[in-house]
């Protein structure tokens, strides 16, 4: 099956190729029920934009929804949560979407301007995406302004703070 088509239906494209694809380093969904987090790979077919990864989401049973995580090519992280009809959206570098389809998706969701000359590295969404989970604004906000991190160490943190930091570890190859 091509990935124009799932289910005998053609699925309308967006402009993300083969490569930007194989350029996100890890995609994963977590989610609380029963008590317990799980923790899974988010499928390739899923990761075209933030629609699809929403659409996704919302396919598991979490308590308190579903959060994408996501790094893409060691560059911004992106963090999606779908709670019923509510989508939260967190991008690390809203500059990234000057050359990622799937951080342009990001911040057209979120209605940011992006200033084609601008160079800087500011996040982009909601700081408090998890904040009732117990990782605050504040707390996500720094985590951000460290850019010695790798993103999959960003993701590896909040995974961390969120009790399911092994699981992540474990599923993406961080764990020792």
């Amino acid at each position: 099956m091509s990935r124009g088509q799932e289910s005998g239906k053609v699925r309308t494209m967006t402009d993300v190729t083969d490569a930007e694809v194989e350029a996100i380093d890890l995609a994963v969904v977590a989610y609380l029920d029963e008590g317990d987090w799980h923790v899974a790979d988010l499928p390739e077919r899923s990761l075209d934009d933030v629609d699809t990864i929403c659409r996704e989401l919302r396919r598991y049973p979490g308590e308190t929804g579903a959060l994408a995580l996501v790094a893409v090519d060691e560059d911004f992280v992106l963090l999606i949560r779908a709670q019923g009809s509510t989508v939260r959206v967190l991008i690390s570098d809203a500059s990234a979407a000057t050359d990622w389809p799937i951080a342009r998706s990001a911040v057209d969701h979120l209605g940011v301007h992006v200033d084609l000359d601008d160079e800087d590295q500011v996040p982009a969404g909601d700081l408090g995406i998890v904040a009732d989970m117990g990782f605050a604004a504040a707390e996500m906000g720094e985590l951000l302004d460290d850019w010695d991190l790798l993103p999959e160490d960003v993701l590896s943190e909040i995974a961390d703070q969120l009790g399911f930091g092994a699981e992540f570890d474990a599923l993406v190859g961080l764990a020792d």
